[in-house]
């Protein structure tokens, strides 16, 4: 654990994430204005390293003349929940599908592989696009649709990992000692793959925030005028050219946000391996 830490890599992800969580629990409190108020008269400012900035707006405003900090804050907050709702209601899928195959095998275990290899021959993206297109673009729609396209990951390595666990020492004596299979599951086999499916879900939310960017970039995620990232990115497309900086910042953030996430998923996979090898 202490070797983890000692990656910097680790440390950033950490600092980037925690910054990332701060801005969204904290965001009403956190924004300098209301961020769907919008003033023609002060459309497109420049950002505070920018030549004739307005100190009240300290990274401009958009098209519509909406303080671009405080869109840039709430876009975080919903990133980050949609990010953590969609890997919560994936891992419920995944991991109940994954541990009953692994531990019970058999004709469950054929059930599970193939609900798995039927989820991997659907694109994520294609699938999404459609649903979202039939039913309307919504912030709950999307959570619950990305939730229900990837839940595979967690379920292969839950799988894998109690199939590994079932067959220990540990579980015999829980089967000697007359606990019930339910009991052995969750008291038992859960808590010793656990340290696996963290590793998994900082991937997932990762994955979940690139794609509701997508989808929102092309119109059919969050609905306007939430603040999304990549809606923001999708309404500054046309003035790219002329105001770079209003396409360049969420762009930025985005990058960053998923940059973090993977760097500190890649930590706690180093740590988490180190002390299973201890």
């Amino acid at each position: 654990m202490r070797r983890g830490w000692r990656n910097a890599g680790t440390w950033a992800g950490a600092i980037i994430v925690g910054i990332a969580a701060f801005c969204a629990v904290f965001a009403p409190l956190l924004v300098p204005h209301d961020p769907f108020a919008q003033d023609l008269g002060k459309r497109l400012l420049v950002p505070f390293w920018m030549p004739g900035t307005d100190p009240n707006h300290l990274l401009g405003t958009d098209q519509l003349g909406r303080d671009y900090l405080a869109r840039l804050i709430y876009g975080c907050r919903i990133s980050m929940m949609i990010g953590v709702s969609v890997s919560l209601v994936s891992g419920v899928i995944g991991i109940t599908l994954g541990v009953l195959g692994g531990f019970m095998g058999g004709r469950v275990d054929d059930v599970v592989l193939f609900a798995i290899t039927t989820r991997l021959s659907l694109p994520v993206v294609l699938v999404a696009l459609a649903v979202v297109g039939l039913l309307g673009s919504s912030m709950t729609l999307l959570m619950i649709t990305l939730g229900l396209l990837l839940w595979e990951r967690f379920a292969v390595v839950a799988r894998s990992t109690t199939m590994q666990v079932r067959n220990l020492d540990f579980v015999a004596a829980a089967w000697c000692a007359g606990c019930s299979r339910f009991r052995i599951l969750a008291g038992e086999v859960l808590p010793n793959i656990a340290s696996h499916l963290v590793v998994v879900a900082t991937l997932e939310i990762a994955l979940a925030i690139l794609l509701e960017a997508a989808l929102s970039f092309l119109g059919l995620g969050v609905p306007p005028p939430l603040p999304s990232w990549g809606l923001m990115i999708a309404e500054a497309k046309d003035y790219m050219f002329f105001s770079p900086w209003v396409i360049v910042i969420p762009g930025v953030c985005l990058f960053v946000l998923v940059l973090g996430i993977n760097l500190l998923g890649d930590g706690l996979r180093d740590m988490l391996g180190a002390r299973s090898d201890t």
